[in-house]
């Protein structure tokens, strides 16, 4: 796949414990991606955050610990993440989806 110049990235921010059909839903999310042949995606586990409901979810706190903030960043062309938008809107029931326009300078496979 080649990938130069100007795409698009979008970050969803969910929680840990949020859920798609009984499988975490940042794995759901990574795993449609690339059934839609997206160029790329990654999660990251917070250590500390509050989202909608203004409620701290933090690893510091025992009973609050299995529900840390996740992003997951898309990265692809404009029409690639466009075309997937719907699928996102399906599957976050709630959370933070941002879209930004971003510049690839590099992406390679061996």
């Amino acid at each position: 796949m080649k990938l130069r110049g100007e795409a698009k990235l979008v970050r969803i921010f969910l929680g840990e414990s949020d859920k798609w059909q009984g499988r975490p839903l940042y794995e759901a999310i990574v795993l449609e991606a690339k059934r839609a042949g997206l160029a790329g995606a990654t999660v990251f586990k917070g250590f500390m955050g509050f989202g909608a409901h203004s409620r701290i979810h933090t690893a510091k706190i025992l009973q609050l610990s299995e529900d840390l903030p996740v992003l997951i960043e898309l990265v692809d062309s404009e029409e690639k993440i466009q075309a997937f938008l719907p699928t996102l809107d399906q599957m976050v029931r709630e959370g933070l989806i941002t879209m930004e326009k971003v510049e690839v300078i590099q992406y390679r496979s061996r």
